[in-house]
């Protein structure tokens, strides 16, 4: 039996370094997709692109399928001198009536980014178009969205991406940056140096609920008969505490759909294997919602997963189950994911590769 990662590879930390400097805003990943494409091909990989989507292949790529989404937030200069949350932009939601998941949590960090160095880029070439410094933000009554104030890219034209300015940090106990969710892109790209001969999907714009059609739409043109399909992300907690409690994060199901059981009890199998302690998402939100009732205050989302909404938009035609890493400080540049956690994921996905 394979043993468990005691610490964190330097190889899958160099890819994860690089990755993390490369802007990949919502709605303009073009430019990452470049950089992820280079990563995944010096590793042997057959790489495709498709709208919002790059496919990733080795020798037997219907052996075993996983996807990440490679899209993090940031802002985008909206007219002279005004920046909105690209996530908001990049969904184009014109029915926003204030009680939708995405809303809640964008009141949630109205301030967060304050005092937070950005730097605006060509959304296809990646191209560096000056830096700047987030001043305030705020939610606008009128255009239900978050709007920042900069200073220092006055300069900028409509439709300009700008990123978070981050760097990976490495503490004791913890990776830190923004890692929503370039940490399990970087895992993916580490898999085809450890030999994965299978499919890696990347999508874009999962942030702004789209992803999940680019991937929908490559399963009806390429998809055989069993597409059964692993989708892997972070899973926020409050704190660095509470997610430091279970090493990963499964789901039985999302607010959109049930998943594959056959799949979700085998991931929990080989976290057993291993003696990984996992929680249960759906099964914690559930019991947290008992406690919100006792006080008399509203209940939260079993939440929309990208393995949910296409499980629920196929018909049958895909089916899977996700596995997260929990991380606390979610959507920040200081979200942090437990050293434990990361190598209990890796050895998983090692694991399966080599144990089909």
């Amino acid at each position: 039996m394979n043993q468990i990662i005691q610490t964190v590879p330097n190889a899958f930390l160099e890819i994860l370094s690089t990755l993390i400097r490369e802007p990949s805003v919502v709605g303009s990943e073009h430019a990452f997709f470049r950089v992820l494409q280079r990563e995944l091909e010096e590793r042997g990989a057959k790489v495709t692109w498709y709208e919002g989507l790059l496919v990733a292949q080795g020798n037997k790529p219907e052996s075993l399928m996983f996807s990440a989404h490679v899209d993090r937030h940031g802002l985008v200069c909206t007219g002279p001198n005004e920046f909105q949350y690209a996530a908001s932009v990049a969904g184009a939601r014109s029915d926003l009536l204030g009680n939708s998941v995405s809303e809640s949590l964008m009141k949630k960090i109205a301030t967060r980014f304050n005092d937070n160095h950005v730097y605006a880029y060509e959304p296809w070439s990646g191209a560096y178009r000056g830096q700047g410094k987030i001043e305030k933000s705020y939610i606008c009554e009128f255009r239900n969205n978050l709007i920042f104030e900069l200073s220092g890219l006055e300069h900028l034209v409509a439709g300009t991406p700008v990123a978070f300015r981050d760097k990976l940090s490495i503490t004791d106990d913890a990776l830190v940056g923004q890692l929503d969710n370039v940490l399990t892109v970087a895992a993916l790209v580490y898999l085809f140096e450890m030999g994965f001969e299978g499919t890696a999907f990347f999508t874009a714009q999962e942030e702004a609920g789209k992803s999940w059609r680019y991937l929908l739409e490559w399963f009806r043109r390429f998809g055989g008969s069993a597409n059964n399909l692993i989708v892997v992300d972070t899973s926020p907690f409050p704190d660095f505490k509470s997610a430091q409690q279970n090493h990963l994060i499964l789901r039985n199901q999302d607010a959109n759909a049930k998943f594959s059981s056959e799949q979700t009890q085998s991931l929990k199998t080989r976290c057993e294997k291993f003696n990984l302690n996992t929680l249960f998402k759906d099964e914690y939100v559930v019991e947290y919602n008992k406690i919100l009732e006792k006080k008399g205050e509203e209940p939260v989302s079993l939440g929309s997963t990208e393995m949910g909404r296409i499980i629920d938009a196929s018909n049958g035609l895909v089916n899977g189950t996700t596995l997260q890493i929990p991380t606390s400080g979610y959507h920040t540049m200081n979200e942090s994911a437990p050293l434990e956690s990361v190598c209990a994921f890796l050895s998983i996905l090692d694991d399966m590769i080599k144990h089909p």
